[in-house]
């Protein structure tokens, strides 16, 4: 029987479902799967046509389904799969997951995994409502400072360019759903926003990413609240550090970006048949809420996030920012956006960081995204 090789990223929740479920899997089936893995910053960041040359099965990032049809190094799953398991898949997607690897009429992977930003709280340091908006944000940063405690956000480039798609989003201007960056007056109050937020921050958010927002939170006692962060349900189970996180919809709700990972089947497999129906039996629904939540996953199909166990495991997580996860927004699979992407993430960090103006730094947006993606929106 075939060893497939699989790359995933470097991470409990990225990891340990996977090479829990191959022992389960090399029982049922007799084949074996390997699970290496790479950094959270390669996995959002570092190209695929590469990987795809040493692995079999690949954990991927929605956003890069472009890139990965032009480089010609994964395989579409519609090809290899029954079409009836990809329907069944994608009538019980979390939100948008399964249809976000979806790209130029065919899907490219399956959601083993969902995740979109949201709100973090320590339950014990705080006491209040969550915020019901954006514009409630810095009031309550404030509030926590007069008790001695802070509000903390992640913005590193990439985090800072996503919680500056949700604020778009939420104002009903999302990035790049037409011919221009956004709503120019939606793109400057989302700017002022961050900055008055990050001006009210924890100092070290500007060189945090969720995981060390999240470390920070769970085993220090100054951060109280996060507005957005992307979610990991392991912070919210018992004994994953020494103070348990809650989590909770994002403020307002919609808007909030997608995360998550799908598992893909790179084009050089020579296995590329057997793959596939591993990568159907890791997505499906009797895996998903059973051995793969068990293990510190976060599934990617709904029937997990409705299942009384994994929310009893997880102290309500799933049911706690479901919402917010059917009210995501979808970023663009456009083979320019990961760089786009990259870069307007560290314009916004430039802007926050050295307190700059917000006008000048949406303007560098604006030319930014005439110059890299504009057209080829157009041609997609």
């Amino acid at each position: 029987m075939p060893e497939l090789r699989g790359i995933t990223w470097d991470h409990p929740r990225g990891v340990a479902p996977l090479t829990a479920s191959a022992a389960s899997y090399a029982e049922r089936t007799g084949v074996t799967v390997r699970w290496d893995r790479r950094s959270l910053k390669d996995f959002g960041d570092a190209p695929l046509n590469r990987l795809a040359r040493d692995y079999d099965l690949l954990i991927v990032d929605h956003p890069h389904m472009g890139m990965a049809h032009e480089a010609s190094c994964l395989l579409p799953l519609d090809h290899l799969l029954d079409p009836n398991v990809l329907t069944a898949l994608a009538g019980e997607s979390a939100g948008a997951s399964h249809d976000s690897y979806f790209y130029r009429d065919h899907q490219w992977a399956l959601a083993n995994d969902a995740a979109m930003q949201t709100s973090v709280c320590r339950p014990d340091l705080w006491t209040r409502d969550f915020p019901a908006s954006w514009e409630d944000v810095p009031p309550a940063a404030q509030a926590l400072r007069r008790n001695g405690l802070w509000l903390g956000i992640p913005l590193v480039p990439t985090d800072a360019a996503c919680t500056f798609f949700s604020l778009c989003a939420a104002l009903d201007a999302p990035v790049a759903a037409g011919q221009r960056l956004t709503d120019p007056r939606a793109g400057l109050h989302a700017l002022e926003l961050l900055k008055q937020i990050c001006a009210l921050a924890y100092p070290d958010s500007l060189t945090w990413n969720p995981i060390r927002l999240l470390d920070h939170m769970s085993h220090q006692d100054d951060v109280a609240y996060c507005p957005a962060t992307f979610c990991y349900t392991n912070y919210s189970r018992d004994g994953y550090a020494p103070h348990r996180l809650r989590f909770h919809d994002i403020p307002g709700v919609k808007g909030s970006v997608l995360g998550g990972a799908g598992i893909a089947v790179s084009a050089f497999s020579a296995c590329a048949a057997e793959a596939a129906v591993y990568a159907a039996w890791i997505a499906s629904g009797p895996v998903q809420r059973t051995l793969y939540v068990e293990a510190g996953g976060q599934p990617g199909n709904r029937t997990a996030w409705e299942s009384d166990l994994a929310n009893a495991i997880t102290h309500g997580f799933f049911r706690d920012v479901r919402a917010t996860l059917d009210h995501a927004w979808v970023r663009s699979r456009s083979p320019a956006w990961p760089a786009f992407q990259e870069a307007l993430g560290n314009i916004i960090h430039a802007c926050l960081r050295d307190d700059s103006g917000t006008q000048a730094c949406l303007a560098q947006l604006e030319h930014l995204f005439d110059e890299t993606l504009a057209s080829q929106l157009q041609e997609n």
